[in-house]
């Protein structure tokens, strides 16, 4: 085995048995690190709790059904960003009341306040100057280093409303000393960005034409009218106005929710993929031999990352998720099984054992990029369109199928052809061929 390559082999083994440890055991070297027990399993599996939210207005009378709407809005995406999709969320206008419903953290004994606690007060509105605010990975602006122009309580209304121009826009209603502020603001930041932030969550940053004078402004979302983007601005207008609810959420009822499947379900599901990934496994290297052997290894390192990457994203895992998880473990071997095959195809066609590896991966990778690219594209509608457990589905599935290009094709790659530098791994027979080759083995 050359150096280079028996360091990149190595290096791969080492990093499946540390992740491997980790997802199992959650801690190493004395850290302790989120591993696959910290998953948080939905309502299905582990229940949850159910709360009523009632409103609290300074007169004591029922809110209207859009105030409930803007607060349902409002609870959604606050579970939005914490990964918590299975979720139940109805409004009672006759009662004035929301009915939430969410599981249980992982290992935690039923306490009503912290989950009341997770779903959070009605979410702080804020309109801010980012000149010098910061920027996450992905590109968009944080509260970090920003400043506040209006605050939720500044806002009298938001309304979704069809441009003269074509179109959608929100319309905003301020008051008086809203209108004040944003009228210094405005006159200051022509040509810049105001940011929207529901909380921490950035979730408009439109560029000022001109300033804002009176007490009305507008948000135009640009573009031509469409179902899509009146739907757009609804959902903006109604997390607006959601910051400036005039009533508080005040939980009187909390209850405990037993699991629709139960914990027995998740052992079932457990039980049934050790026994498939057992199988795969004996069925690759029984038919593949070495490089079925290899792609156990993947596998294993594969299933490790995912488990990681769903732990410490906090994302809510339902049994749906959990398919998900075992579809990507397949498509993972998938792409092995077609690698494989193209590899006894040179192989036969007299090719040298790295001719054959190196070419063998390069045929392949247009099927499998193909394959891959598609369900992409299936987890992301998915993703962008389901609620609950289907963007539970979702979630797995995309993380899964990213994963596999790392591991089906890359790390397989590197270790495949840094054992095919040992003389006593060159036999065709290695690699599920029977070939006659001079003096028993495959040159490289």
């Amino acid at each position: 085995m050359r150096g280079n390559n028996a360091v990149k082999f190595f290096s791969i083994i080492i990093i499946t048995g540390i992740l491997t440890w980790i997802t199992a055991f959650g801690s190493i070297l004395g850290f302790d690190i989120p591993g696959a027990a910290d998953i948080r399993p939905g309502i299905d599996i582990q229940g949850g709790v159910d709360a009523k939210l009632y409103a609290v207005t300074k007169d004591g009378s029922l809110p209207s059904k859009t105030d409930l709407d803007s607060a349902r809005l409002t609870i959604e995406k606050r579970l939005d960003s914490k990964k918590i999709f299975d979720r139940v969320i109805t409004t009672d206008t006759q009662k004035g009341y929301l009915l939430v419903q969410i599981p249980h953290k992982k290992g935690e004994a039923f306490d009503p306040q912290k989950s009341i606690e997770e779903i959070g007060k009605t979410a702080l509105l804020t309109f801010r100057n980012v000149d010098n605010a910061t920027k996450d990975a992905s590109g968009n602006y944080t509260t970090s280093g920003s400043s506040i122009i209006l605050e939720g309580t500044d806002i009298v209304d938001a309304t979704a409303e069809l441009a003269q121009e074509g179109g959608y826009e929100v319309g905003l209603k301020l008051s008086v000393a809203g209108a004040t502020k944003f009228a210094k603001a405005t006159g200051e930041m022509i040509g810049k960005p105001i940011a929207i932030f529901m909380d921490e969550e950035l979730i408009s940053a439109p560029n000022v034409q001109s300033q804002i004078t009176g007490d009305s402004a507008r948000i135009t979302l640009g573009g031509t009218a469409s179902e899509a983007q009146q739907l757009e601005a609804k959902n903006l207008a109604g997390l607006i106005k959601s910051g400036s609810l005039p009533f508080k959420l005040e939980a009187k009822q909390v209850n405990n929710i037993s699991p629709t499947l139960g914990s027995n379900a998740l052992k079932v599901s457990i039980d049934a993929f050790v026994v498939a990934f057992i199988l795969i496994c004996l069925f690759m290297i029984f038919y593949y031999r070495l490089p079925g052997l290899i792609a156990c290894i993947a596998l294993v390192l594969h299933t490790a990352l995912e488990l990681l990457a769903l732990s410490w994203i906090h994302i809510t895992v339902t049994l749906p998720g959990i398919a998900g998880l075992i579809l990507t473990i397949g498509m993972a071997v998938d792409a092995n099984v077609i690698i494989f095959e193209r590899i006894k195809e040179e192989l036969r066609g007299g090719k040298t054992l790295r001719s054959a590896i190196d070419v063998g991966f390069k045929r392949a990778f247009s099927a499998i990029l193909d394959g891959n690219v598609t369900t992409l594209i299936a987890a992301v509608v998915l993703l962008k369109f389901g609620t609950g457990p289907i963007q539970s589905f979702a979630y797995t599935l995309l993380i899964g199928v990213i994963l596999s290009f790392l591991t089906a094709v890359t790390a397989t790659r590197l270790m495949l052809k840094a054992v095919s530098d040992l003389d006593i791994a060159r036999h065709p027979f290695l690699y599920g061929v029977s070939l006659k080759v001079k003096g028993g083995k495959a040159n490289g």
